[in-house]
């Protein structure tokens, strides 16, 4: 375990791509087996375990709220391609406005 936790991350575990974690897997962590088949989700919930940080700290409380913003979002888009110009730019504004508050939310946590 402790051979695990002094691995240097450049950026958060939940930020990097699953290209990256395949190469962390591969390169820092052998006792991981499959790694190059393994989904985002599910490769990332391995080396978590691997590493000894629990799911529920990093895990974003307004997660719920983030979702249904963005699916706000979707419906703007979808109204905003039958709309005049005029209105289309209000739409813009307030799919904007919603997108700044969705990244609010994921940073305050």
């Amino acid at each position: 375990m402790s051979e695990e936790l002094n691995i240097q991350l450049k950026k958060p575990l939940e930020k990097m791509t699953v290209k990256e974690l395949r190469e962390l897997a591969i390169n820092e962590l052998p006792q991981i087996t499959g790694a190059s088949g393994m989904e985002k989700e599910t490769l990332l919930g391995t080396i978590k375990d691997m590493m000894g940080l629990s799911e529920s700290e990093h895990a974003n409380p307004y997660k719920p709220q983030i979702r249904q913003l963005k699916a706000q979002i979707q419906e703007l888009r979808e109204q905003k391609l039958s709309v005049s110009p005029h209105e289309a730019k209000t739409i813009r504004r307030k799919i904007n406005r919603l997108k700044k508050n969705t990244r609010k939310l994921s940073h305050s946590a």
